[in-house]
């Protein structure tokens, strides 16, 4: 089993995040409304730059209308 530290865990999040918030054609600021927060802050975690709390991620992931669990998938 592959094991991988908490900054690459992290960037693979934020990767994932901004692929998907992409392919919904959204900007950081409409997803930060969707979620209830600051646009800024849909920016640091996008650059991996913020661990972001399990609660915080379901609402991302809600919001973008995929399974929490896409946003830890290994994808190019």
């Amino acid at each position: 089993m592959n094991n991988m530290n908490d900054e690459e865990l992290l960037n693979r999040i934020a990767h994932n995040i901004k692929i998907e918030r992409v392919i919904k054609s959204l900007t950081q600021a409409q997803l930060a409304e969707l979620v209830g927060v600051h646009e800024k802050y849909i920016g640091v975690i996008e650059a991996g730059k913020q661990n972001v709390t399990l609660k915080t991620l379901n609402k991302i992931a809600n919001s973008l209308n995929i399974d929490v669990s896409k946003l830890f998938e290994l994808r190019t």
